[in-house]
C-alpha cells in the first residue's frame, strides 16, 4: 500500500500570507498531493540575526491559515526541536512521524538554485522531492538537478512587505488570510519594528 504524499512547506511565517498558500494549492493540485503541511521555522540558517515575531504568534497565524483548506495542515516539529532550522533535519523527523509517506519539499526556484549551500545538501535529494516555485512569466532553471519546478500565481507577495505595510497604518486585506489579519490587529504585531 502506498503512503500519503505530502507536501511540506517551511517558512518563518512573519506573516505566512496569500502567495504561501497559492503555492501549496497550485503544488497540491498539480502534482496530486493528499496535503501540503506548512512548518514554520524556529530560526532560519539564513536569517539567524534576523528579529521575528515570537513563534506562538507565527504558529497561530499558520493555524489559521491553514484553518480554511482541508488540503492544508501545520506541523510544529521545527518548533518543537528550536535552534536554527535546518531542512535536513524537518525531513528527518517528518519521516519518523510519517514513515510510509513520500514527502515533498516546496521552496522558491531561487532557493532551490543554491540547494548546494543548504546543510548536509547531498542528504537532502534522498529525503524528498524537491519542487521549486516560481511566478508565471519568469524563466525557469531547468538543470540537471532532479526536482520539479512549477509556477504559482501570487508570489509577488512577501513577508517584509506585509510587515512595512502594518507599520505604516497601510491596509494588508487581500495580502494576507482575513483571520491572519485580525490576529495582526488583535496582537500588535509588526507595529513595533520587526523587520529585515
Amino acid at each position: 500500500m502506498t503512503g500519503e504524499r505530502i507536501g511540506v512547506l517551511g517558512g518563518t511565517f512573519d506573516p505566512v500570507h496569500l502567495g504561501h498558500l497559492a503555492a501549496a494549492s497550485e503544488v497540491c493540485d498539480r502534482l496530486g498531493l493528499d496535503r501540503v503541511l506548512l512548518v514554520p521555522t524556529a530560526a532560519q540558517p539564513f536569517k539567524v540575526d534576523e528579529p521575528a515575531a515570537p513563534s506562538a504568534h507565527r504558529l497561530a497565524m499558520c493555524e489559521l491559515a491553514a484553518s480554511g483548506d482541508p488540503r492544508l495542515g501545520v506541523s510544529t516539529v521545527d518548533l518543537d526541536r528550536g535552534g536554527v532550522t535546518y531542512t535536513v533535519d524537518t525531513l528527518a523527523d517528518l519521516h519518523a512521524l510519517h514513515p510510509d509517506a513520500e514527502l515533498f519539499f516546496i521552496t522558491g526556484a531561487d532557493a532551490l538554485a543554491r540547494l548546494d549551500e543548504w546543510k548536509d545538501a547531498d542528504k537532502l535529494l534522498e529525503s524528498a522531492t524537491f519542487v521549486g516555485v516560481t511566478r508565471p512569466g519568469h524563466a525557469l532553471d531547468q538543470s540537471d538537478r532532479p526536482h520539479i519546478l512549477v509556477e504559482a500565481p501570487a508570489l509577488a507577495i512577501s513577508s517584509t512587505d506585509v510587515r512595512r505595510r502594518v507599520r505604516a497604518g497601510r491596509t494588508i486585506r487581500y495580502l494576507v488570510p482575513h483571520g491572519v489579519a485580525d490576529y495582526i490587529a488583535a496582537n500588535g504585531l509588526y507595529d513595533g519594528g520587526i523587520d529585515d
